[in-house]
């Protein structure tokens, strides 16, 4: 019987355990080999602990864990290294002191584990260069560092400016140490989820490698296609049979629901490995990654941002406007595509311009059902009961059902609700309202879709057929038509085999709902 890691983060206890384990040690081995100062940066639940907790096995020389693995061919000395290990996760009050408190009893663990000794009067950046030192002295051995969820301090007070540079000088002068420590260190890998500039937290470390992007390092956490194939074949079948479907159906369901990261331009895509495991373990296909929440520093910078959602589904931007420092934001471009919402959808070589766009199903339909108290409504209930009788309708072909449900909806919604305030009168937020609601129920649904003369508002495709819908605000449904014809936004489906039709909506400002439509056939 396989057994599946839920919850593991430790390599030692998957390896002796005897859970599966997907051979990532090539990588281990290459990046150990390669360079000394190491920073990766992927979204939370994608297996960066892991990458770590491995790390930690192979600079220690355990070389029984990896029996059977592909860094069993690849090393040959398996020297034993003293590690620091440090683990970042749990500091999250968002004050140094809390900060101070914790590393300082990390550094206290790591004195005794080592038989050294500093004094704990000492600030934490000069204590951590001591035990270094220490360390070194006494084991004549270099010093591996490795730093887990560096950045999670940070993000609990990231929408908080005092809060945010007094945590960031803390940081600062942790890891002010590291270049100083240079002949005593063998290898320093620093991982998290966001990109915080190298000038503000490691400004010391100016060798510091950034991997996250390049090609060559772009499959080392997740699961590729051929992983996938290759470890989850029993799992597969098993949900399969769950399902009532059959073993390629089952297939195609996961690589809809979690494939679709591409971590570089023109790199393979990988599956997300939490959701993955989750799945093989409950042998259903569901939307595990959001079972933890939508992280609330994601929710306050899309709020301080006033971000318009139906434009994430496929937005142009240079490397620097999203792979750029989470502190120097302009837009919460960077932290969607860093925190794992978008990802790389394509890359234009001539521009240099990339395509982003919702990796896979999971995350459209986890983090559009989590903005609905804040783009929608905050009656969750209310909302539910809305959507399911919306689907109801649309699954009968019966648009004008659902619109009749739709308008009675958004009059119930008091005024004052919502989070984008100034744009209650503005067609655009309609849009995002029908867009967020529409993708919870259908997984074919587009906003702001380019095409040759335009971006139509939302196209809608169910089962039968495909809808192009055009909104107004204070206008005139005919002129919505109008519009769709001229646009020629039909055009792309019309071998598409599905019946086609345009649908014209008109808000009034006034009643701050829907006023009419129009439904024609394409």
């Amino acid at each position: 019987m396989i057994r599946y890691p839920i919850g593991i983060q430790t390599f030692s206890e998957i390896r002796k355990r005897n859970y599966l384990y997907v051979d990532k040690t090539q990588y281990v081995y290459e990046m150990a080999n390669d360079v000394k100062y190491v920073f990766l940066s992927r979204p939370r639940r994608f297996g960066k602990s892991l990458l770590v907790s491995t790390l930690d096995a192979y600079f220690r020389g355990k070389k029984e864990l990896f029996s059977g693995l592909d860094i069993e061919t690849l090393e040959q000395d398996w020297t034993e290294y003293p590690v620091l290990h440090f683990d970042l996760s749990d500091i999250k009050l968002g004050t140094t002191e809390q900060f101070d408190i914790s590393i300082n009893a990390t550094l206290s663990s790591m004195e005794e584990s080592y038989g050294v000794t500093t004094s704990t009067d000492r600030d934490i950046s000069t204590r951590f260069r001591l035990l270094v030192e220490n360390i070194y002295k006494k084991t004549g051995k270099q010093v591996v560092v490795l730093i887990d969820e560096y950045d999670s301090p940070l993000l609990t007070v990231l929408h908080i400016p005092d809060r945010l540079d007094a945590m960031r000088t803390a940081l600062q002068s942790f890891f002010s140490p590291l270049k100083k420590l240079d002949p005593y260190l063998r290898f320093v890998f620093i991982t998290g989820i966001t990109k915080f500039s190298q000038l503000s937290i490691f400004s010391q470390l100016n060798n510091l490698s950034n991997i996250t992007m390049l090609p060559q390092y772009s499959t080392i956490v997740g699961f590729t296609q051929e992983e996938i194939e290759k470890n989850f074949k029993d799992g597969i079948q098993s949900i399969a049979e769950s399902n009532q479907i059959t073993y390629q159906e089952a297939l195609s369901k996961l690589k809809v629901l979690y494939d679709g990261y591409h971590f570089s331009r023109n790199s393979e895509g990988v599956y997300n490995p939490f959701s993955v495991l989750r799945a093989m373990n409950t042998k259903q296909l569901d939307n595990f990654w959001f079972e933890t929440g939508t992280p609330s520093y994601l929710i306050k910078m899309l709020q301080s941002y006033d971000t318009f959602i139906p434009e994430l589904e496929e937005c142009k931007a240079f490397s620097s406007d999203f792979d750029a420092p989470t502190e120097a934001m302009v837009s919460a471009l960077p932290l969607l595509y860093q925190s794992g919402y978008l990802t790389i959808k394509d890359y234009n070589p001539y521009s240099m311009e990339y395509t982003l766009g919702f990796p896979n199903t999971e995350v459209k339909v986890g983090l559009l059902h989590s903005l609905i108290p804040y783009y929608v409504s905050k009656e969750n209930t209310k909302a539910s009961s809305a959507l399911g009788s919306m689907w109801l309708a649309l699954m009968h072909d019966d648009l004008d059902g659902m619109l009749r449900i739709a308008r009675s909806f958004f009059a119930s919604i008091p005024y004052q609700e919502g989070t984008l305030k100034d744009m209650k009168t503005s067609e655009g937020h309609y849009t995002a309202m029908l867009y967020v609601m529409f993708s919870l129920f259908s997984n074919f649904c587009y906003s702001q879709v380019r095409t040759a003369e335009g971006r139509m508002d939302i196209l809608l495709k169910t089962p039968t057929t495909v809808y192009i819908m055009e909104l107004k605000m204070d206008g005139s449904v005919d002129d919505a038509l109008t519009q769709i014809d001229d646009k020629g936004y039909l055009i792309p489906y019309e071998s598409d085999g599905r019946r086609l039709v345009k649908v014209g909506i008109n808000f009034s400002s006034k009643e701050r709902t829907i006023k009419e439509w129009k439904i024609a056939k394409g």
